[in-house]
């Protein structure tokens, strides 16, 4: 039983696996979506779910800092929705506060360029995501 993190934002999606053990979270890759087209990467996630035989999908959840739910979030859930109605799969929103931020400042540390670290936050941050769910389950 594996599980996917999602870090959905309005322009890319984080994506990060559990094992098949659910211990650990690996950032598999990012994709690139247009919110304002309408264009989400469904079908490309779709075929990971698939592929890895993903039963439950963890979808960060960007609250405010007083825990209030912004447009954001409203995305976020809108998002779970259509995750479940496509691929029949279990959903859960996860608060993600600060956890972009946490893995800019990990990447910082680990002197990756700013460039490269574009490329790779929003897996890191969906990494985190998952990696938050999965140790508050064991």
């Amino acid at each position: 039983m594996r599980i996917m993190g999602l870090d959905v934002g309005s322009k890319t999606v984080g994506i990060a696996i559990s094992d098949e053990l659910g211990w650990t979270a690996q950032g598999i890759k990012t994709l690139k979506i247009n919110e304002e087209k309408n264009q989400f990467g469904f079908e490309e996630i779709g075929q990971l779910i698939k592929e890895y035989g993903i039963t439950i999908v963890v979808i960060g959840m960007p609250k405010n800092m007083n825990g209030t739910i912004g447009p954001r979030g409203e995305a976020s859930k809108q998002f779970a929705q259509e995750i479940e109605k496509q691929f029949s799969v279990d959903t859960v929103l996860w608060d993600e506060r600060l956890t972009t931020m946490a893995a800019e400042r990990v990447l910082i540390e680990a002197d990756v360029s700013r460039k490269k670290r574009k490329k790779v936050i929003d897996k890191m941050a969906a990494m985190m995501i998952l990696q938050g769910y999965l140790d508050s389950r064991n």
